[in-house]
């Protein structure tokens, strides 16, 4: 990973991104705070998108066909 003084990435910015889309992560130094610039997918595949609730429940299997009628015919007998 190649670190950049925050001067000379500020002054070559364009050329920071074109070097994180062709080599990876680039690192940047501001006085003792130390920051990393990645394409979106590479931040997308650290973090994991998580789906929506929506996403979610429209994942789930389709119940349409399951049958929730209920049962009416006559309890059993219990005898005492």
């Amino acid at each position: 990973m190649v670190e950049w003084r925050l001067s000379e990435a500020r002054s070559k910015f364009s050329e920071v991104l074109d070097r994180v889309s062709s080599e990876g992560p680039q690192q940047i130094r501001r006085r003792n705070e130390h920051f990393v610039v990645i394409t979106l997918d590479q931040y997308r595949e650290l973090c994991g998108e998580k789906p929506t609730f929506k996403d979610w429940l429209m994942s789930l299997p389709d119940l349409s066909e399951l049958d929730l009628e209920r049962d009416r015919s006559p309890m059993r007998e219990i005898l005492w």
